[in-house]
């Protein structure tokens, strides 16, 4: 393994703590704020934290940059409302989710969408392979083992991360469809802006914002923003330049395994020996759907 691949890798691995422990985070700051309100403002500074990294991009542009086709404003922002709708609906659903279950089983469970991606991808006419279906199965399985009790229902909490993955799937093919015809990272902007902004439209019509609550889940809502979603997303831009895909999918996927760690470390959450084999299957699962060969060489 050469130095870049390395560092890259070691990038990748910090990118997945750092996404693991904002589901800590997210928990953490429902204690003082709704979760709207929590998003709003987390997903506003995400926004902002990303504009220094554009200046500097747009001064050095890469030749990948450059082979772009320019999108107008209008375009930018039809397509940024549209992948923030999208975020709005999967994040929502993770941070009311995460009022009613555990930071190790909301990574887990919305760990799911890398299984869920692909099989949405066949309405779009995307092949697939036998390491998907195999994938999905043992995740399904896992998730049993982990969520659904011995009367065969799903906590609440455990309903609402689950629902949520589907939302994340369909963000991840919907970037993936916009993505050729814009620039990521103004896309990734003008998604986080619409998603804050939609996220304190409904905090406003269903929560109460309060100075003091903001200020108490101040570090919990700087993490959510400035480290979850400006320093790993700028973390991820640049590890994936030099790292492999199996690497990349490896590494990021242990986000679920950080988030069950730091929900133990901190939250003093426990998984029974049930939800362990649960977790097992489920990051086995994720992991076979990423790495499953697909018969031509990888270029």
């Amino acid at each position: 393994m050469n130095t870049r691949t390395a560092r890259a890798d070691a990038l990748l691995l910090l990118t997945a703590t750092i996404w693991g422990f904002a589901f800590v985070a997210q928990r953490v700051g429902m204690e003082y704020v709704g979760p709207f309100t929590f998003n709003g403002v987390r997903f506003a500074l995400g926004s902002l934290s990303l504009v220094p990294l554009l200046f500097i991009l747009d001064r050095r542009p890469t030749k990948a940059r450059r082979l772009l086709p320019p999108a107008g404003p209008a375009t930018l922002l039809g397509g940024g409302g549209l992948a923030g709708l999208f975020l709005f609906a999967g994040a929502s659903l993770q941070q009311v989710g995460l009022v009613y279950t555990t930071a190790g089983n909301a990574g887990f469970i919305t760990g799911l969408y890398v299984v869920i991606v692909p099989i949405m991808g066949l309405a779009l006419r995307q092949r697939t392979n036998a390491g998907t279906w195999l994938g999905a199965l043992m995740a399904a399985s896992g998730l049993y083992f982990l969520s659904i009790s011995d009367q065969f229902t799903i906590a609440w909490g455990d309903l609402l991360e689950l629902i949520g993955a589907f939302f994340w799937a369909a963000h991840v093919l919907i970037i993936g469809w916009l993505s050729p015809r814009m620039d990521a990272l103004k896309l990734a902007i003008t998604q986080f802006a619409a998603c804050s902004l939609l996220s304190l439209l409904t905090a406003l019509a269903v929560e109460t914002i309060t100075l003091e609550g903001l200020q108490q889940a101040a570090i919990p809502i700087l993490y959510g923003g400035l480290a979850s979603v400006g320093v790993a997303y700028t973390l991820q831009v640049v590890a994936q330049k030099d790292a492999p895909p199996a690497h990349a999918a490896i590494f990021l996927s242990m986000e679920a395994v950080f988030a069950a760690f730091g929900g133990w470390l901190l939250l003093n959450e426990v998984l029974s020996a049930r939800g362990f084999f649960g977790c097992g299957l489920m990051l086995a699962g994720m992991l076979l759907s990423q790495l499953w060969p697909t018969g031509r060489r990888r270029t």
